[in-house]
């Protein structure tokens, strides 16, 4: 029996290569590099699933150029790459891996949080560039995290992870915005009180952004939103690139509108705005929120159940367009 042909598009563990090939003919990049848009519809040709991550742009003009695919299956949870509503269209099944890597990207969060807030990264350049001389009472004096007021806009699973830490681990008052609100039960635990996201900007002492990317989303921080918050204030984001106004903050962080930030994503990313390169009052890391060994394993070999599971006429664990299962 002829096997299905699949593409891994991108760079990834050998035992996720090696599972797939067990099932199908397996083409895959085994080096670090991304392919362009032209390199990927070429390599397309005559797959009918395809592994992905959050690099790979897909759209319409893409799939009209693949007409074998039925099945892309990424190892992010995020999907602004992904045009969903073609893929629907073109009865293409979309995965992602949400769940999986929860934990610890909120763990990475929090730290990014606390490294800003108590200027780690600054502390550390100056002391590597041999400028450390002498103890003085107000050298590199940060803000307090405990007892501090966290915002967070976007209370999904993240959002509601990073402020199990901050209210159970650091008496943190936990303040929120999203679209809806949660459900009492979920608020309780947490000590979590929604408010406006106007309320939010002016009352954080710390912000964190785990919203996810999409249209209505892009520059939801933008130069208004920064003159709102505290001077006092820190910002991260471990969201998407393009939800912050990256060149908005880089002009508040250089005119000490607020204290920091912490950034971990990117508007066009790999690039970094030239502007936040300049400013010392800013972390800067590079999109690795769920890099632990641990969990992009369980991110990839979901995507690997996931792609499996429609290639063999299952229902994957992970659907984001289900209306295009076909009824077992």
């Amino acid at each position: 029996m002829t096997r299905h042909a699949i593409l891994v598009a991108r760079h990834i563990f050998p035992e996720v290569s090696q599972r797939l090939a067990q099932h199908f003919e397996v083409e895959a990049n085994n080096a670090p590099i991304e392919w362009g848009r032209d390199e990927l519809i070429r390599r397309l040709q005559g797959k009918v699933g395809a592994f992905i991550s959050s690099t790979e742009p897909i759209d319409a003009t893409l799939l009209a150029a693949c007409p074998d695919l039925r099945v892309l299956s990424s190892m992010s949870v995020g999907y602004n790459n992904v045009d969903v509503a073609a893929c629907t269209a073109r009865g293409v099944v979309f995965t992602n891996a949400p769940d999986v890597l929860t934990e610890t990207t909120a763990d990475f969060g929090f730290a990014l949080m606390m490294a800003t807030a108590r200027r780690i990264a600054e502390s550390e350049h100056f002391l590597r560039a041999g400028k450390w001389q002498r103890w003085a009472y107000d050298m590199f004096v940060g803000a307090d995290v405990h007892g501090a007021t966290l915002g967070i806009l976007g209370m999904g699973r993240i959002g509601q992870a990073i402020a199990r830490r901050g209210a159970l681990g650091f008496g943190m008052p936990v303040i929120y915005h999203n679209r809806s609100r949660l459900a009492p039960e979920l608020e309780a635990p947490l000590g979590a009180r929604w408010v406006a996201k106007d309320e939010l900007l002016r009352q954080a002492d710390h912000l964190v952004i785990v919203v996810p990317y999409s249209a209505s989303s892009h520059h939801a921080i933008g130069a208004a939103e920064l003159a709102l918050m505290k001077s006092s204030a820190t910002l991260t984001n471990i969201a998407r690139g393009g939800v912050v106004d990256d060149a908005a903050l880089a002009r508040a962080l250089a005119d000490r509108r607020i204290a920091a930030a912490g950034l971990d994503v990117f508007e066009g990313e790999p690039e970094v705005h030239p502007a936040l390169l300049q400013v010392p009052n800013v972390v800067l890391t590079p999109h690795i929120a769920s890099a632990t060994i641990a969990t992009r394993m369980k991110m990839a070999m979901l995507a690997t159940d996931n792609l499996i599971a429609v290639l063999q006429g299952r229902p994957p664990l992970t659907p984001v367009n289900p209306q295009v299962l076909k009824p077992a």
